[in-house]
Formats: structure tokens, sequence, C-alpha cells
């Protein structure tokens, strides 16, 4: 599969681990946008979020879940965005199903 993000999960593109599991992985952003942010990204390979269905409400609750608890880890009590840019108009650069947590900085609205 030429997925960039299937590559970097399975671990033949190189990466800056943030958090993992059997569902996710997550990794430091290679141009952030805030001092931290980390994409969060299923393992299984889903294109966007327009993509998904009803199976994957577990996985999607799982992806936010985890946003929270690299949140937590990475002390952001003042707060913290998740965003899920999704399709050419929202966005999304790369076709594969993934959550920015951004935080460390005051974010300002509406972002872009």
């Amino acid at each position: 599969m030429s997925c960039l993000f299937c590559k970097i999960v399975d671990g033949s593109i190189p990466s800056t681990a943030v958090y993992q599991d059997d569902q996710c992985y997550a990794f430091a952003d290679i141009h952030p946008q805030a001092p931290v942010h980390v994409l969060i990204a299923p393992r299984e390979h889903i294109v966007s979020l327009a993509d998904t269905n009803p199976d994957d409400c577990a996985l999607l609750g799982h992806l936010l879940w985890a946003a929270a608890e690299i949140a937590r880890a990475k002390g952001l009590p003042k707060g913290y965005r998740v965003v899920v840019n999704t399709g050419p108009d929202g966005g999304q650069t790369v076709d594969h199903l993934h959550v920015h947590l951004l935080g460390g900085r005051p974010l300002t609205w509406p972002p872009g």
C-alpha cells in the first residue's frame, strides 16, 4: 500500500511515537502548528471521516479518548484543540483518517 500514514503506522517510515495501542498510533507532526501537535491515526486504513460507517463508532470514540489521554500526558490542563480535516475542502492532505491534537498555546477562532 502506498499510503504515507499506513507506512508510518507499520514502522516502515520513521516517526516520533507519542502513543500507541492495538487500535491507533500517535506521532509528532513534522510541521507543527502549536507547541504540541500530535497526529492520531487508526491502524486500520480508513480514507477519511466521510468514509466511516456505524461499525467504526467504537474506533472513532477511541481516537478521541487517545487524544485526551495524550493531552493529559503532555500536561495541557488549560485546554487543547482536536481537529479532523475531511476531504480537500476540509484541509485533509493525507488520505488516511487522523485526528490532530494541538495545544501548548492559546488557540484562536476561527482557525482559518
